[in-house]
């Protein structure tokens, strides 16, 4: 079978899959229950110095659902952990004793000063913890202090403590980067820059999910107010996967240990983080709406599909999947497909004609007797309808063949010409390939 044991940055642990730095890790308890269950390991919510964190006595999660009431994402108006620092360094310490085998990450923020760091970090050093992760990414609450993503959003103060940070502690240095940035390369660059031994991301989304038009306040509300939150869950993965890859394929950060986190439910989910570029996933939402026994149906599924593949080692997938992303002006103009309409599959629900007719290229007829199909001359493959369609598998996306001519056009096609360089339609590629 398949080893999923890794070793990111020294921190070993039997599979790749951790408990990421929330509510699920906010306690002794919790963490005891997520190892018996099997994860990995947990990054622990995070520590703070100031004494007077209080978190809201009313919802903390706003929420969006799908049409059969699936949790696509939670918003989140939590602080960092309100426990006293004693009490979870305290903790930290029993459950490493008691699970060495188990990767044990705790989350740090505290002031942008470094006698602040100087003070916490041999705190954490004691309890026998494997590394440390410097949350430069909660866009709420904390942000208003000058800490979470006022640091994430600012390279300068990343890199400056990051090295306060390795400076001061042998343990491994994590940077947990913030997505509310315009380009995610340079805070990792400064990660690096500052000695960071990995970045890990992404971490929430500032957002608002929804408004209550009755009391006209944002959810989760507080005694009629509500607050921007943090994002997590399924609908970010998209976001997540882009800047994690951005990361691993950026000539600056390439070969810089990557800890993917962002809407990881199920094994497809942490392969495609892996195949991007990351060692490992960290898991939040997924526990919260599930239970921590949701791990298992991860290791399963990974195990069987690595073996499958023939991948022996998590380190076999990571970045698999980087060398295929590139820029847009490097894809081949010249690749030519059509969209196949499987007859006995189709339901006859039209859902592909209504879309194509109305929003698209016309490309697809409809029978008085309501046969759907495909007209080549006007198909440009965009996708719409495979998208739209409710079959799995029933519309395909189907290349023509080298020599083949292309209805649409009247060209000969040759897919495997990469011609990027000089198609009239993309005269700047020309400048990008020199």
């Amino acid at each position: 079978m398949a080893d999923l044991s890794t070793d990111f940055v020294g921190i070993k642990s039997p599979n790749p899959f951790w408990l990421a730095s929330a509510p699920p890790t906010d306690k002794e308890y919790n963490v005891r229950r997520a190892f018996e269950a099997g994860w990995g390991g947990v990054v622990w919510k995070t520590l703070g110095l100031d004494p007077n964190i209080v978190n809201v006595n009313g919802p903390r999660y706003g929420a969006i659902w799908g049409a059969d009431r699936r949790l696509l994402g939670l918003n989140n108006i939590e602080l960092i952990t309100d426990r006293p620092l004693e009490v979870n360094l305290r903790e930290i310490k029993s459950v490493k004793r008691d699970y060495p085998d188990r990767a044990m990450v705790v989350s740090l923020m505290v002031p942008c000063e470094e006698d602040a760091w100087k003070f916490i970090l041999p705190l954490v050093e004691e309890t026998g913890a494997d590394g440390i992760e410097l949350n430069f990414g909660c866009p709420h609450g904390m942000s208003e202090r000058g800490m979470g993503s006022a640091v994430g959003q600012v390279p300068e103060y990343i890199e400056m403590v990051a090295r306060w940070c390795k400076q001061n502690t042998r343990m491994p240095v994590i940077v947990k980067l913030t997505p509310n940035i315009t380009d995610i390369r340079y805070p990792a660059r400064a990660a690096k820059a500052g000695g960071a031994d990995a970045v890990s991301l992404i971490n929430t989304v500032s957002s608002i999910t929804s408004v209550d038009l009755d009391r006209m306040s944002p959810e989760p509300m507080i005694d009629g107010k509500g607050s921007h939150g943090g994002y997590c869950g399924p609908a970010v993965k998209p976001i997540a996967l882009n800047m994690v890859a951005e990361i691993a394929r950026d000539v600056e950060t390439a070969g810089m240990p990557i800890s993917g986190i962002g809407g990881v439910t199920t094994w497809r989910d942490a392969a495609e983080f892996l195949a991007l570029g990351a060692g490992n996933v960290q898991v939040c939402t997924a526990a919260m709406t599930y239970g921590f026994k949701v791990v298992q149906e991860m290791i399963t599924g990974l195990s069987e599909w690595m073996d499958e593949k023939g991948y022996e080692s998590v380190a076999d997938v990571t970045g698999r999947a980087v060398p295929n992303v590139t820029d847009w002006q490097y894809l081949n103009l010249n690749y030519v497909a059509k969209a196949k309409i499987d007859q006995e599959a189709c339901i006859k629900c039209g859902r592909c004609y209504a879309a194509c007719e109305d929003t698209s290229h016309q490309a697809i007829s409809m029978s008085p007797d309501r046969v759907f199909e495909v007209i080549d001359e006007e198909c440009v493959a965009c996708n719409l309808c495979v998208n739209v369609c409710p079959v799995e598998g029933c519309i395909t996306m189907e290349p023509l063949a080298a020599g083949e001519v292309d209805p649409r056009t009247g060209e000969v096609v040759d897919p495997n010409y990469a011609n990027w360089t000089t198609h009239p339609n993309n005269p700047g590629a020309v400048k990008a390939a020199e």
